[in-house]
């Protein structure tokens, strides 16, 4: 084996998975927030205890739509 195709061989097993994705990883971060007036905080779980005073639907978002819409972490659940 000549050492070009050794090394092309070498880079290529060691740069494909960082270019892959992995099986079963989500591809896009969903956080929980209330629809309400006062809510000021995304949820990493819809059974967080800080959506249980929510007063209307619980939404399923993107991070980036929670963040755009100026939500915080919540303090329960981001330590």
């Amino acid at each position: 084996m000549t050492r070009k195709l050794f090394l092309s061989l070498l880079f290529g097993v060691l740069l494909l998975p960082s270019f892959s994705p992995v099986p079963g990883a989500p591809k896009t971060d969903y956080v929980y927030i209330c629809n309400g007036p006062r809510s000021l905080v995304y949820h990493r779980s819809p059974d967080c205890r800080g959506l249980s005073h929510c007063s209307t639907a619980v939404e399923k978002v993107t991070l980036a739509a929670a963040e755009k819409l100026g939500r915080r972490p919540c303090k329960i659940e981001y330590r």
